[in-house]
């Protein structure tokens, strides 16, 4: 798992380190990082054309820094100066390396340009780009140049993602000492691109908790249940789905699919029984609870380690959440049950999976703002229900209060298609009932969820929901390979 962290702590860190280096080197080092990273990009350096695009912070003399390195091996390099505070060490580096200062339109500038460094702003900007910076920005815009972002991309914040107007979108983000929860969190994350981590010796000055954690497959491998060589069904985990209604029958029978695919030793279904027979036609091996569901039906299902509640349910359902929220077992409350905890009170047993919409209905603000500070609601939900919270999304982020928030992107946009949520709310409930904690399940679910949709679109190709539950045990694998 790697960590981001805050403006703040990085800053602290630099200073920190910078107590103890000669002056200058964490710069010379951000600046050898950067230089390495854009040769390998250009292939051939000699004769190669550069663009700077050097604002007035550190990020603009580590942009002047590595073309002179560049243009030291054969580069043209050009400089535009969008700002008079400038690095003037940096800039006479260049310009002694046979670098230039360019006094062209810089429409032409970047017409012309192999590769282009963002160097306009760094991790303290905030607010949005303004006046020339700006113009920049717009005038990158669907260049065939490579773009090469100096620690974060101009525009985005570096603490949040959060993107104020216009912003750089680059190709590869060099970014130095830590990762910047600005690079992981939409919509910063879709400015990024490939995200590379210089080491500049920051790690050992760095204090605190980090603001976020980035899981990867070793993390997913160790937290995927093993059945013991004793294991049975109900050591397996059982999970109870509540799920489907007239109008949408397919969900459950969805949800069902990801806690069958995921690993669960049984699975109980309670619902309706239209939507019953839906769900024993396609998993058999589903225990299908006589009734018509509601709360009657989840007090008087058999035994249960863990529900899912939520998926194609209806808005009228509300006695039925609370059924599930009393029982006091973990729970993952999704889609039209959101609004039922809202009013009930969640525990620290519950996983909340909305999407952006969702969740602004919860709380009673406008989806853009949420798809725009995904960290911030997810946050202020996790507090105020006490539970954690998954909010779905390019940028999936699983929120605890009191702990670092975590976050996967290993989903590709084909993902976004009807039943996908409900496949993942299954299958959270699943790792819930084998007894992961929530944030846990949430984020191995998240992972698993991400990676299937990957290899069930190959690359790229359309996907639809059951594909998700198909190759989910071919995920399990990847990540144990």
């Amino acid at each position: 798992m790697r960590s981001a962290y805050g403006v703040a702590a990085v800053r602290a860190a630099e200073q920190a380190l910078m107590a103890r280096v000669p002056d200058g080197a964490l710069m010379q080092r951000a600046a050898a990082g950067l230089a390495r990273r854009c040769a390998a990009l250009l292939g051939s350096v000699y004769g190669a054309r550069v663009l700077l695009l050097v604002g007035g912070g550190d990020n603009g003399g580590d942009a002047l820094y590595a073309g002179a390195r560049l243009a030291a091996r054969g580069a043209r390099v050009e400089a535009v100066l969008l700002s008079d505070r400038h690095h003037r060490d940096g800039l006479a580096a260049l310009m002694r390396e046979g670098g230039r200062v360019a006094d062209s339109d810089l429409t032409e500038l970047i017409a012309r340009a192999g590769l282009v460094i963002d160097g306009i702003t760094g991790i303290g900007g905030s607010g949005g780009l303004r006046g020339s910076a700006a113009d920049a920005a717009r005038a990158l815009a669907g260049t065939a140049a490579i773009v090469v972002a100096v620690d974060v991309p101009s525009g985005v914040d570096a603490d949040t993602g959060e993107v104020e107007g216009v912003c750089v979108s680059a190709d590869v983000t060099v970014t130095f000492g830590a990762l910047k929860p600005g690079l992981l969190l939409a919509p910063g994350h879709q400015h990024a691109g490939l995200v590379e981590l210089v080491d500049i010796g920051l790690g050992p000055c760095l204090a605190g908790d980090p603001v976020l954690l980035l899981t990867d497959a070793e993390d997913v491998d160790a937290a995927v249940p093993r059945p013991a060589w004793d294991a049975h069904k109900y050591t397996r985990g059982v999970v109870g789905v509540v799920a489907g209604s007239e109008a949408y029958a397919g969900a459950a029978v969805l949800a069902v699919g990801g806690a069958v695919a995921a690993g669960a030793g049984m699975v109980r279904f309670v619902g309706p029984a239209g939507v019953a027979d839906a769900v024993r036609a396609q998993w058999p091996e589903a225990v299908v609870e006589p009734g018509d569901g509601g709360a009657a039906g989840v007090k008087g299902a058999g035994r249960v380690q863990a529900w899912v509640i939520g998926p194609g349910l209806g808005p009228d359902q509300s006695d039925a959440v609370a059924a599930v929220l009393d029982s006091a077992l973990p729970v993952v409350v999704d889609a039209d049950a959101i609004a039922s905890l809202a009013e009930h009170g969640g525990h620290a047993g519950v996983l909340v999976t909305p999407h952006a919409g969702e969740l602004a209905r919860a709380l009673g603000v406008e989806r853009t703002e949420v798809e725009a500070r995904r960290l911030r609601y997810a946050a202020q939900a996790a507090e105020r229900w006490h539970c954690s919270v998954l909010l779905k999304g390019s940028t999936t982020v699983v929120t605890t209060a009191g702990e670092p928030a975590r976050v996967s992107s290993t989903a590709p946009s084909w993902v976004a298609t009807a039943g996908a949520g409900d496949v993942l709310a299954g299958a959270c409930g699943a790792l819930l009932a084998a007894g992961l904690p929530p944030a846990a399940a949430g984020t191995t679910g998240a992972f698993l969820h991400g990676l299937s949709a990957a290899v069930a679109a190959d690359g790229d190709a359309p996907l639809h929901a059951m594909d998700l539950v198909r190759h989910w045990p071919d995920a399990v694998r990847a990540v144990r390979g």
